[in-house]
């Protein structure tokens, strides 16, 4: 009691360390009410890559006007590919080609999550089936995803089926890889808190492992993401037939089959730009509310 009230008089005979006591509950505090004024979003978050990229062009131009690389065939000019784009437009094409691959990529990727996530959960809450597919999943997502094509082709033929199929293959193994870290990672004390208020087996499982696990849950769907969109990208650059339409990767093979440099940056900045999109606008968000939910991610 003696120490206790010594500390306590310490505290308020010591007016300095008054506000560090503040801040520091301040930063115990997970709601905020206050919205990010856009001045500060701007300069921390819109404003740095807009700078790269103009420095990304200037170098690229710079070596056109310098006679660096004087070659079109082997380095378009920046003013070359936008025509690509804008000719693309013109035609109505340019929305295909995107809107073919994101909406295979997003399907494939959902039917990954549907197969990815009971796998995780066998996987990481069966020792033996652990032991027995573990290892398999994890040389499944060593493995490049662009060997799954010739045999998918072979199996299913070039249709939409084959797509999905080597999506599936590139996808589900981070998926539930993903889970099963996560789930090794919940606190013994949050299952057995669980089990004791009556959470057990499924509903356990739903209330108690999946909330616990989520961020290497998420950490996995966004390793799947990238898995699977670069599986898409692969299945469209070799498995080329006119019945499945243009996506990206078929974009980028045409440009190559053609000699035209300006078609492939198109279709490699068109590959980058979706990627990037649908990292900033799904997983980046998931991520955060994941992160702000546990009180990980605090705002100064």
């Amino acid at each position: 009691m003696a120490s206790t009230e010594t500390k306590t008089t310490d505290a308020a005979t010591n007016p300095a360390e008054l506000p560090g006591i503040g801040a520091g509950l301040d930063a115990l505090e997970s709601s905020h009410t206050s919205r990010t004024p856009f001045r500060k979003t701007f300069v921390d978050k819109i404003l740095p890559p807009l700078v790269a990229i103009l420095v990304v062009l200037v170098v690229w131009q710079g070596l056109i006007s310098l006679k660096i690389v004087d070659d079109p065939t082997k380095l378009p000019s920046p003013k070359a590919v936008w025509q690509e784009f804008h000719d693309a437009w013109l035609e109505g094409k340019l929305l295909g080609y995107i809107w073919t691959s994101v909406s295979r990529g997003l399907l494939g990727f959902c039917f990954a999550l549907i197969i990815g996530t009971p796998l995780g959960l066998l996987v990481a809450r069966v020792r033996p089936v652990r032991a027995a597919i573990g290892p398999i999943l994890s040389g499944l997502q060593s493995l490049p995803s662009v060997a799954w094509v010739p045999p998918a082709v072979i199996w299913l033929g070039l249709d939409n089926s084959m797509m999905y199929a080597v999506i599936l293959l590139g996808a589900v193994p981070s998926i539930a890889n993903g889970l099963v870290s996560g789930v090794d990672q919940v606190p013994p004390l949050f299952l057995r808190a669980g089990r004791t208020m009556g959470a057990t087996g499924l509903k356990g499982t739903w209330y108690v492992t999946l909330p616990a696990a989520l961020p290497g849950y998420v950490a996995g769907m966004k390793q799947g993401w990238a898995f699977s969109w670069r599986s898409l990208m692969a299945a469209e650059i070799i498995a080329s037939f006119p019945d499945l339409g243009v996506g990206l990767g078929q974009l980028l093979e045409n440009g190559r089959n053609a000699s035209d440099m300006a078609m492939v940056f198109e279709a490699i900045l068109l590959i980058l730009f979706v990627g990037i999109a649908i990292d900033l606008l799904i997983f980046s968000p998931l991520e955060r509310w994941v992160l702000r939910s546990r009180g990980l991610l605090v705002r100064n």
